[in-house]
């Protein structure tokens, strides 16, 4: 269900709960993957994994490998680091960070299970996968640090012998006077919340088609990628070579939520099998290899407190954000720790902070990039918080949220660390959220439920999404080693269809479908009449950061809108000359130009493109330029700051520690709603993640740092049984800083998520006083905070 309040768009197009059109190809089969793809004269490659989480490497006996009939060679990290620099790190909020960088090979020391250590390149993948198993390697086993507080032990093994311990660094932000805040608060509460270690688990694994021309000096590259352009930028950095050597294309990706936006080793090995072969090389990731060469995250403990006065109100927030990361630094570094902190205040006005980051090196999987980066860390501490607050003050948690929300005269407002967020209506969106419960009958459900002896409760979440992750200056100061603008261009051909050229990668979010449908309205032509085309670094622009941060509407769109407008304008310029009329007075509608206000001639677009491209003799204005296409680049000033209310119902039986979720409903404020349809399943998509990762998902390392769930059958992933229904509905409070007013959605409901569901299992165990901090929150952690807290009450009695 979807309710959007109020309808702000009267065009025809926008607004409009449209189907994407990008599905009907692939549900017939159409889709072209990358291991859909081949190319003349292929080769398979496969990669030997450290069975390890800490060695030495003392030797590599690759001969009876190469000698199986069908390899072609044999890669050891050596190899590989005589002609490839070590894996580009992007991200660097912390000053004098001690960056911890691998090859994409180990050349000496490997750091984790599953570390990449070689590599054979063969006829299939078939002989690719037995010449493996004959490459001997010789380790000398290294005491190993399985996790945060053993890496952080004052005895503890160090991962980087030229390190003093295993912290790679440190960063602090204050505002205000946070020791007085808490000296005067009449109430202090804290938490130490901590999320196990995750991952995306993308339908399709990472995969990569290399093709080396040596004689050209290219690299010609297929890869399953989010940001094409910052993976031709990285693998010319890798290789000190030229990136107009360098060609990226992207097939139908999927899924990707984050995983692959990182710049991963196998592209890098690809690359060198193929130069060394001087034949294309195909490297597909398997499932098994997913869960320790894919990107790990959500792997972090936030130990933090809040102060506040009797009446509510927040004084302040201080704690540190553990970030427990991998062997290695993966692509983003320390960034969504360092995201967890920066959103820790979420939408409250705290005007005290002492914030603190830690990162941390562990023998475990490099950290990477996932739905939300560090803002569903975050929100579990400013969420968390109020609401332990509100039990101890004997207080709504709905009244404790509205009484710290900045007002919306008062925006923009500055969060205290960093970020600025640019619009806002918070108690609009509460009261939207809570009036739902109300009509939707939770309130009785409970009281029912309750009365036949079951637990059931109503968790709520609010959430901020920090989206549109732009401006290149204000992420560059940040530690960001690279822009995060957006380039479009718009063209219209010589029969007056529409084509624009976009960076952003669609990877089922249903960018093509909004983009077809902001353009349609700006032009007016038929939506049927525009086509989008992404995926190629040589024939689509820049775009500074990729397909991430809730971008692709807000940055993307913008682009679009902005060039859609000005080609508007050349298009009623020449439509002009045609109709011996002023640019002023014309109308467009479904493609047909005429004079506003009048029953006389018209013209089509497709009379304007054959004057601007085949007839210009006395069809076209001599003071233009002929074709008819549009370029703009768009660098915002600000972050587009979306928000919003979630509220769960839930059953929990105290006997076996099984949560059912009962129903489920987001009030939500993206800005201008483009298509409410894609909007809604984004945010269900998002809910449904996060509820895998608040209470089945997590990737579990044993205390010698070897990885104990390595499949499906022991990563429990949610199905359609445990979701519940969703319920949207949504406000729009446009972006100030982006034309047409969109912000981003894609990590919204997984922002909100996890803490979402704590709360609603706290109401549901009020009688036990079980307040939840670990996650997941599986069946035999929550029995065991049933019994200590039935015992603590039973022996306080």
């Amino acid at each position: 269900m979807t309710i959007t309040e109020p309808v702000q768009s009267q065009t025809k197009y926008t607004g409009a709960r449209i189907r994407r059109t990008e599905d009907p190809r692939l549900l017939a089969g159409r889709g072209q993957y990358i291991d859909d793809v081949t190319v003349p004269k292929m080769l398979q490659a496969a990669v030997l994994r450290s069975p390890h989480p800490h060695a030495r490497i003392t030797g590599i006996d690759t001969s009876r490998a190469r000698a199986l009939p069908g390899v072609f060679d044999v890669i050891t990290g050596e190899d590989l680091a005589a002609v490839a620099d070590q894996q580009p790190v992007i991200w660097f909020p912390i000053p004098e960070q001690r960056i911890a960088r691998t090859h994409a090979l180990a050349v000496d020391r490997v750091r984790w299970v599953g570390q990449a250590v070689a590599a054979v390149v063969a006829t299939d993948r078939y002989v690719a996968e037995d010449a493996l198993e004959l490459i001997e390697v010789s380790y000398e086993l290294l005491p190993v640090v399985a996790d945060l507080d053993a890496a952080l032990a004052p005895d503890a093994p160090k991962l980087y012998d030229d390190w003093p311990d295993n912290v790679s660094g440190t960063l602090n932000y204050r505002n205000g006077d946070p020791e007085e805040a808490f000296t005067s608060a009449d109430l202090v509460v804290s938490g130490s919340f901590s999320h196990g270690r995750s991952f995306g688990c993308p339908l399709e694994p990472r995969g990569c088609i290399v093709d080396w021309d040596s004689f050209e000096g290219t690299l010609d590259v297929w890869l399953s990628t989010q940001s094409p352009n910052l993976a031709r930028d990285l693998l010319g950095e890798v290789f000190d070579m030229p990136i107009h050597k360098i060609r990226i294309r992207t097939p139908n990706v999927g899924g990707g939520f984050g995983n692959k936006f990182d710049f991963y080793g196998e592209e890098v090995i690809a690359a060198v099998l193929s130069r060394r072969t001087g034949r294309p090389v195909k490297l597909l990731e398997d499932r098994a290899e997913s869960f320790v060469a894919t990107g790990h995250s959500r792997d972090q403990r936030l130990d933090f407190e809040m102060a506040l006065r009797q009446d509510g109100t927040i004084l302040g927030l201080r704690g540190t954000s553990y970030g427990v990361l991998g062997g290695a630094l993966g692509t983003v570094g320390s960034g969504p720790p360092w995201a967890s902190v920066l959103t820790s205040m979420g939408p409250y006005k705290i005007p005290n902070l002492d914030l603190n980051l830690k990162a941390v090196v562990t023998n475990r999987s490099p950290y990477g990039s996932y739905r939300g980066w560090g803002a569903p860390k975050g929100n579990l501490v400013h969420e968390r918080l109020i609401e332990m607050a509100a039990r101890e003050l004997g207080m709504d948690r709905a009244e404790i949220r509205r009484k710290n929300f900045p007002a919306p005269e008062e925006f923009p407002y500055f969060s205290g660390a960093i970020f600025t967020w640019d619009s806002g209506r918070y108690a609009d969106c509460l009261d939207l959220a809570m009036s739902k419960v109300d009509e939707l009958g939770w309130r009785e459900r409970q009281a029912e439920a309750r009365a036949e002896g079951r637990h059931v409760g109503i968790g709520y979440s609010f959430h901020i999404e920090p989206s549109g992750y732009g401006p290149s200056r204000i992420l560059n100061l940040a530690g960001l080693a690279h822009s995060g603008f957006d380039e479009a261009t718009v063209r219209m051909d010589s029969t007056g269809k529409v084509t624009i050229y976009t960076g952003q990668i669609n990877m089922g979010q249903g960018t093509h479908t909004i983009y077809s449908q902001m353009a349609a309205d700006t032009l007016g032509v038929p939506m049927d009449d525009v086509l989008v085309v992404t995926g190629d670094t040589d024939s689509c622009p820049y775009t500074g950061y990729g397909t991430g941060g809730s971008r692709a509407t807000a940055l993307g769109g913008a682009a679009i809108l902005r060039a859609s407008e000005r080609l508007r304008g050349k298009i009623f310029r020449v439509a002009a000359q045609l109709l011996e009329a002023s640019p002023d007075d014309l109308q467009i509608d479904s493609g047909t130009i005429s004079v506003r206000g009048t029953s006389g001639p018209s013209v089509t677009t497709r009379d304007v493109g054959d004057a601007a491209y085949r007839r210009l003799l006395d069809r076209f204005p001599d003071d233009e330029m002929p074709t008819l296409e549009e370029v703009d680049v768009f660098d915002p000033v600000n972050m587009a700051t979306s928000f919003g209310c979630a509220a769960l119902l839930v059953e929990v039986d105290p006997e076996t520690g099984t949560v059912s979720m009962l129903d489920c409903l987001q009030a939500h404020d993206c800005g201008t709603v483009i298509n409410p349809m894609l909007v809604d399943g984004q945010l269900a998509g998002g809910l449904a993640q996060a509820m895998g990762g608040a209470l089945l998902e997590e990737l579990v390392y044993d205390e010698e740092a070897m990885l104990r769930t390595g499949s499906f059958r022991d990563y429990l992933l949610p199905t359609a049984t445990d979701i519940p229904p969703f319920h949207f509905y949504h406000q729009e409070t446009p972006a100030p800083d982006i034309p047409g007013g969109m912000k981003g959605v894609g990590e919204a409901g997984t922002i909100a998520g996890v803490s979402l569901v704590a709360s609603a299992i706290d109401d549901a165990l009020a009688e036990f006083g079980v307040t939840v901090t670990r996650f997941p929150v599986t069946p035999p952690r929550l029995l065991e905070q049933i019994r200590e807290a039935t015992s603590h009450k039973e022996g306080s009695q």
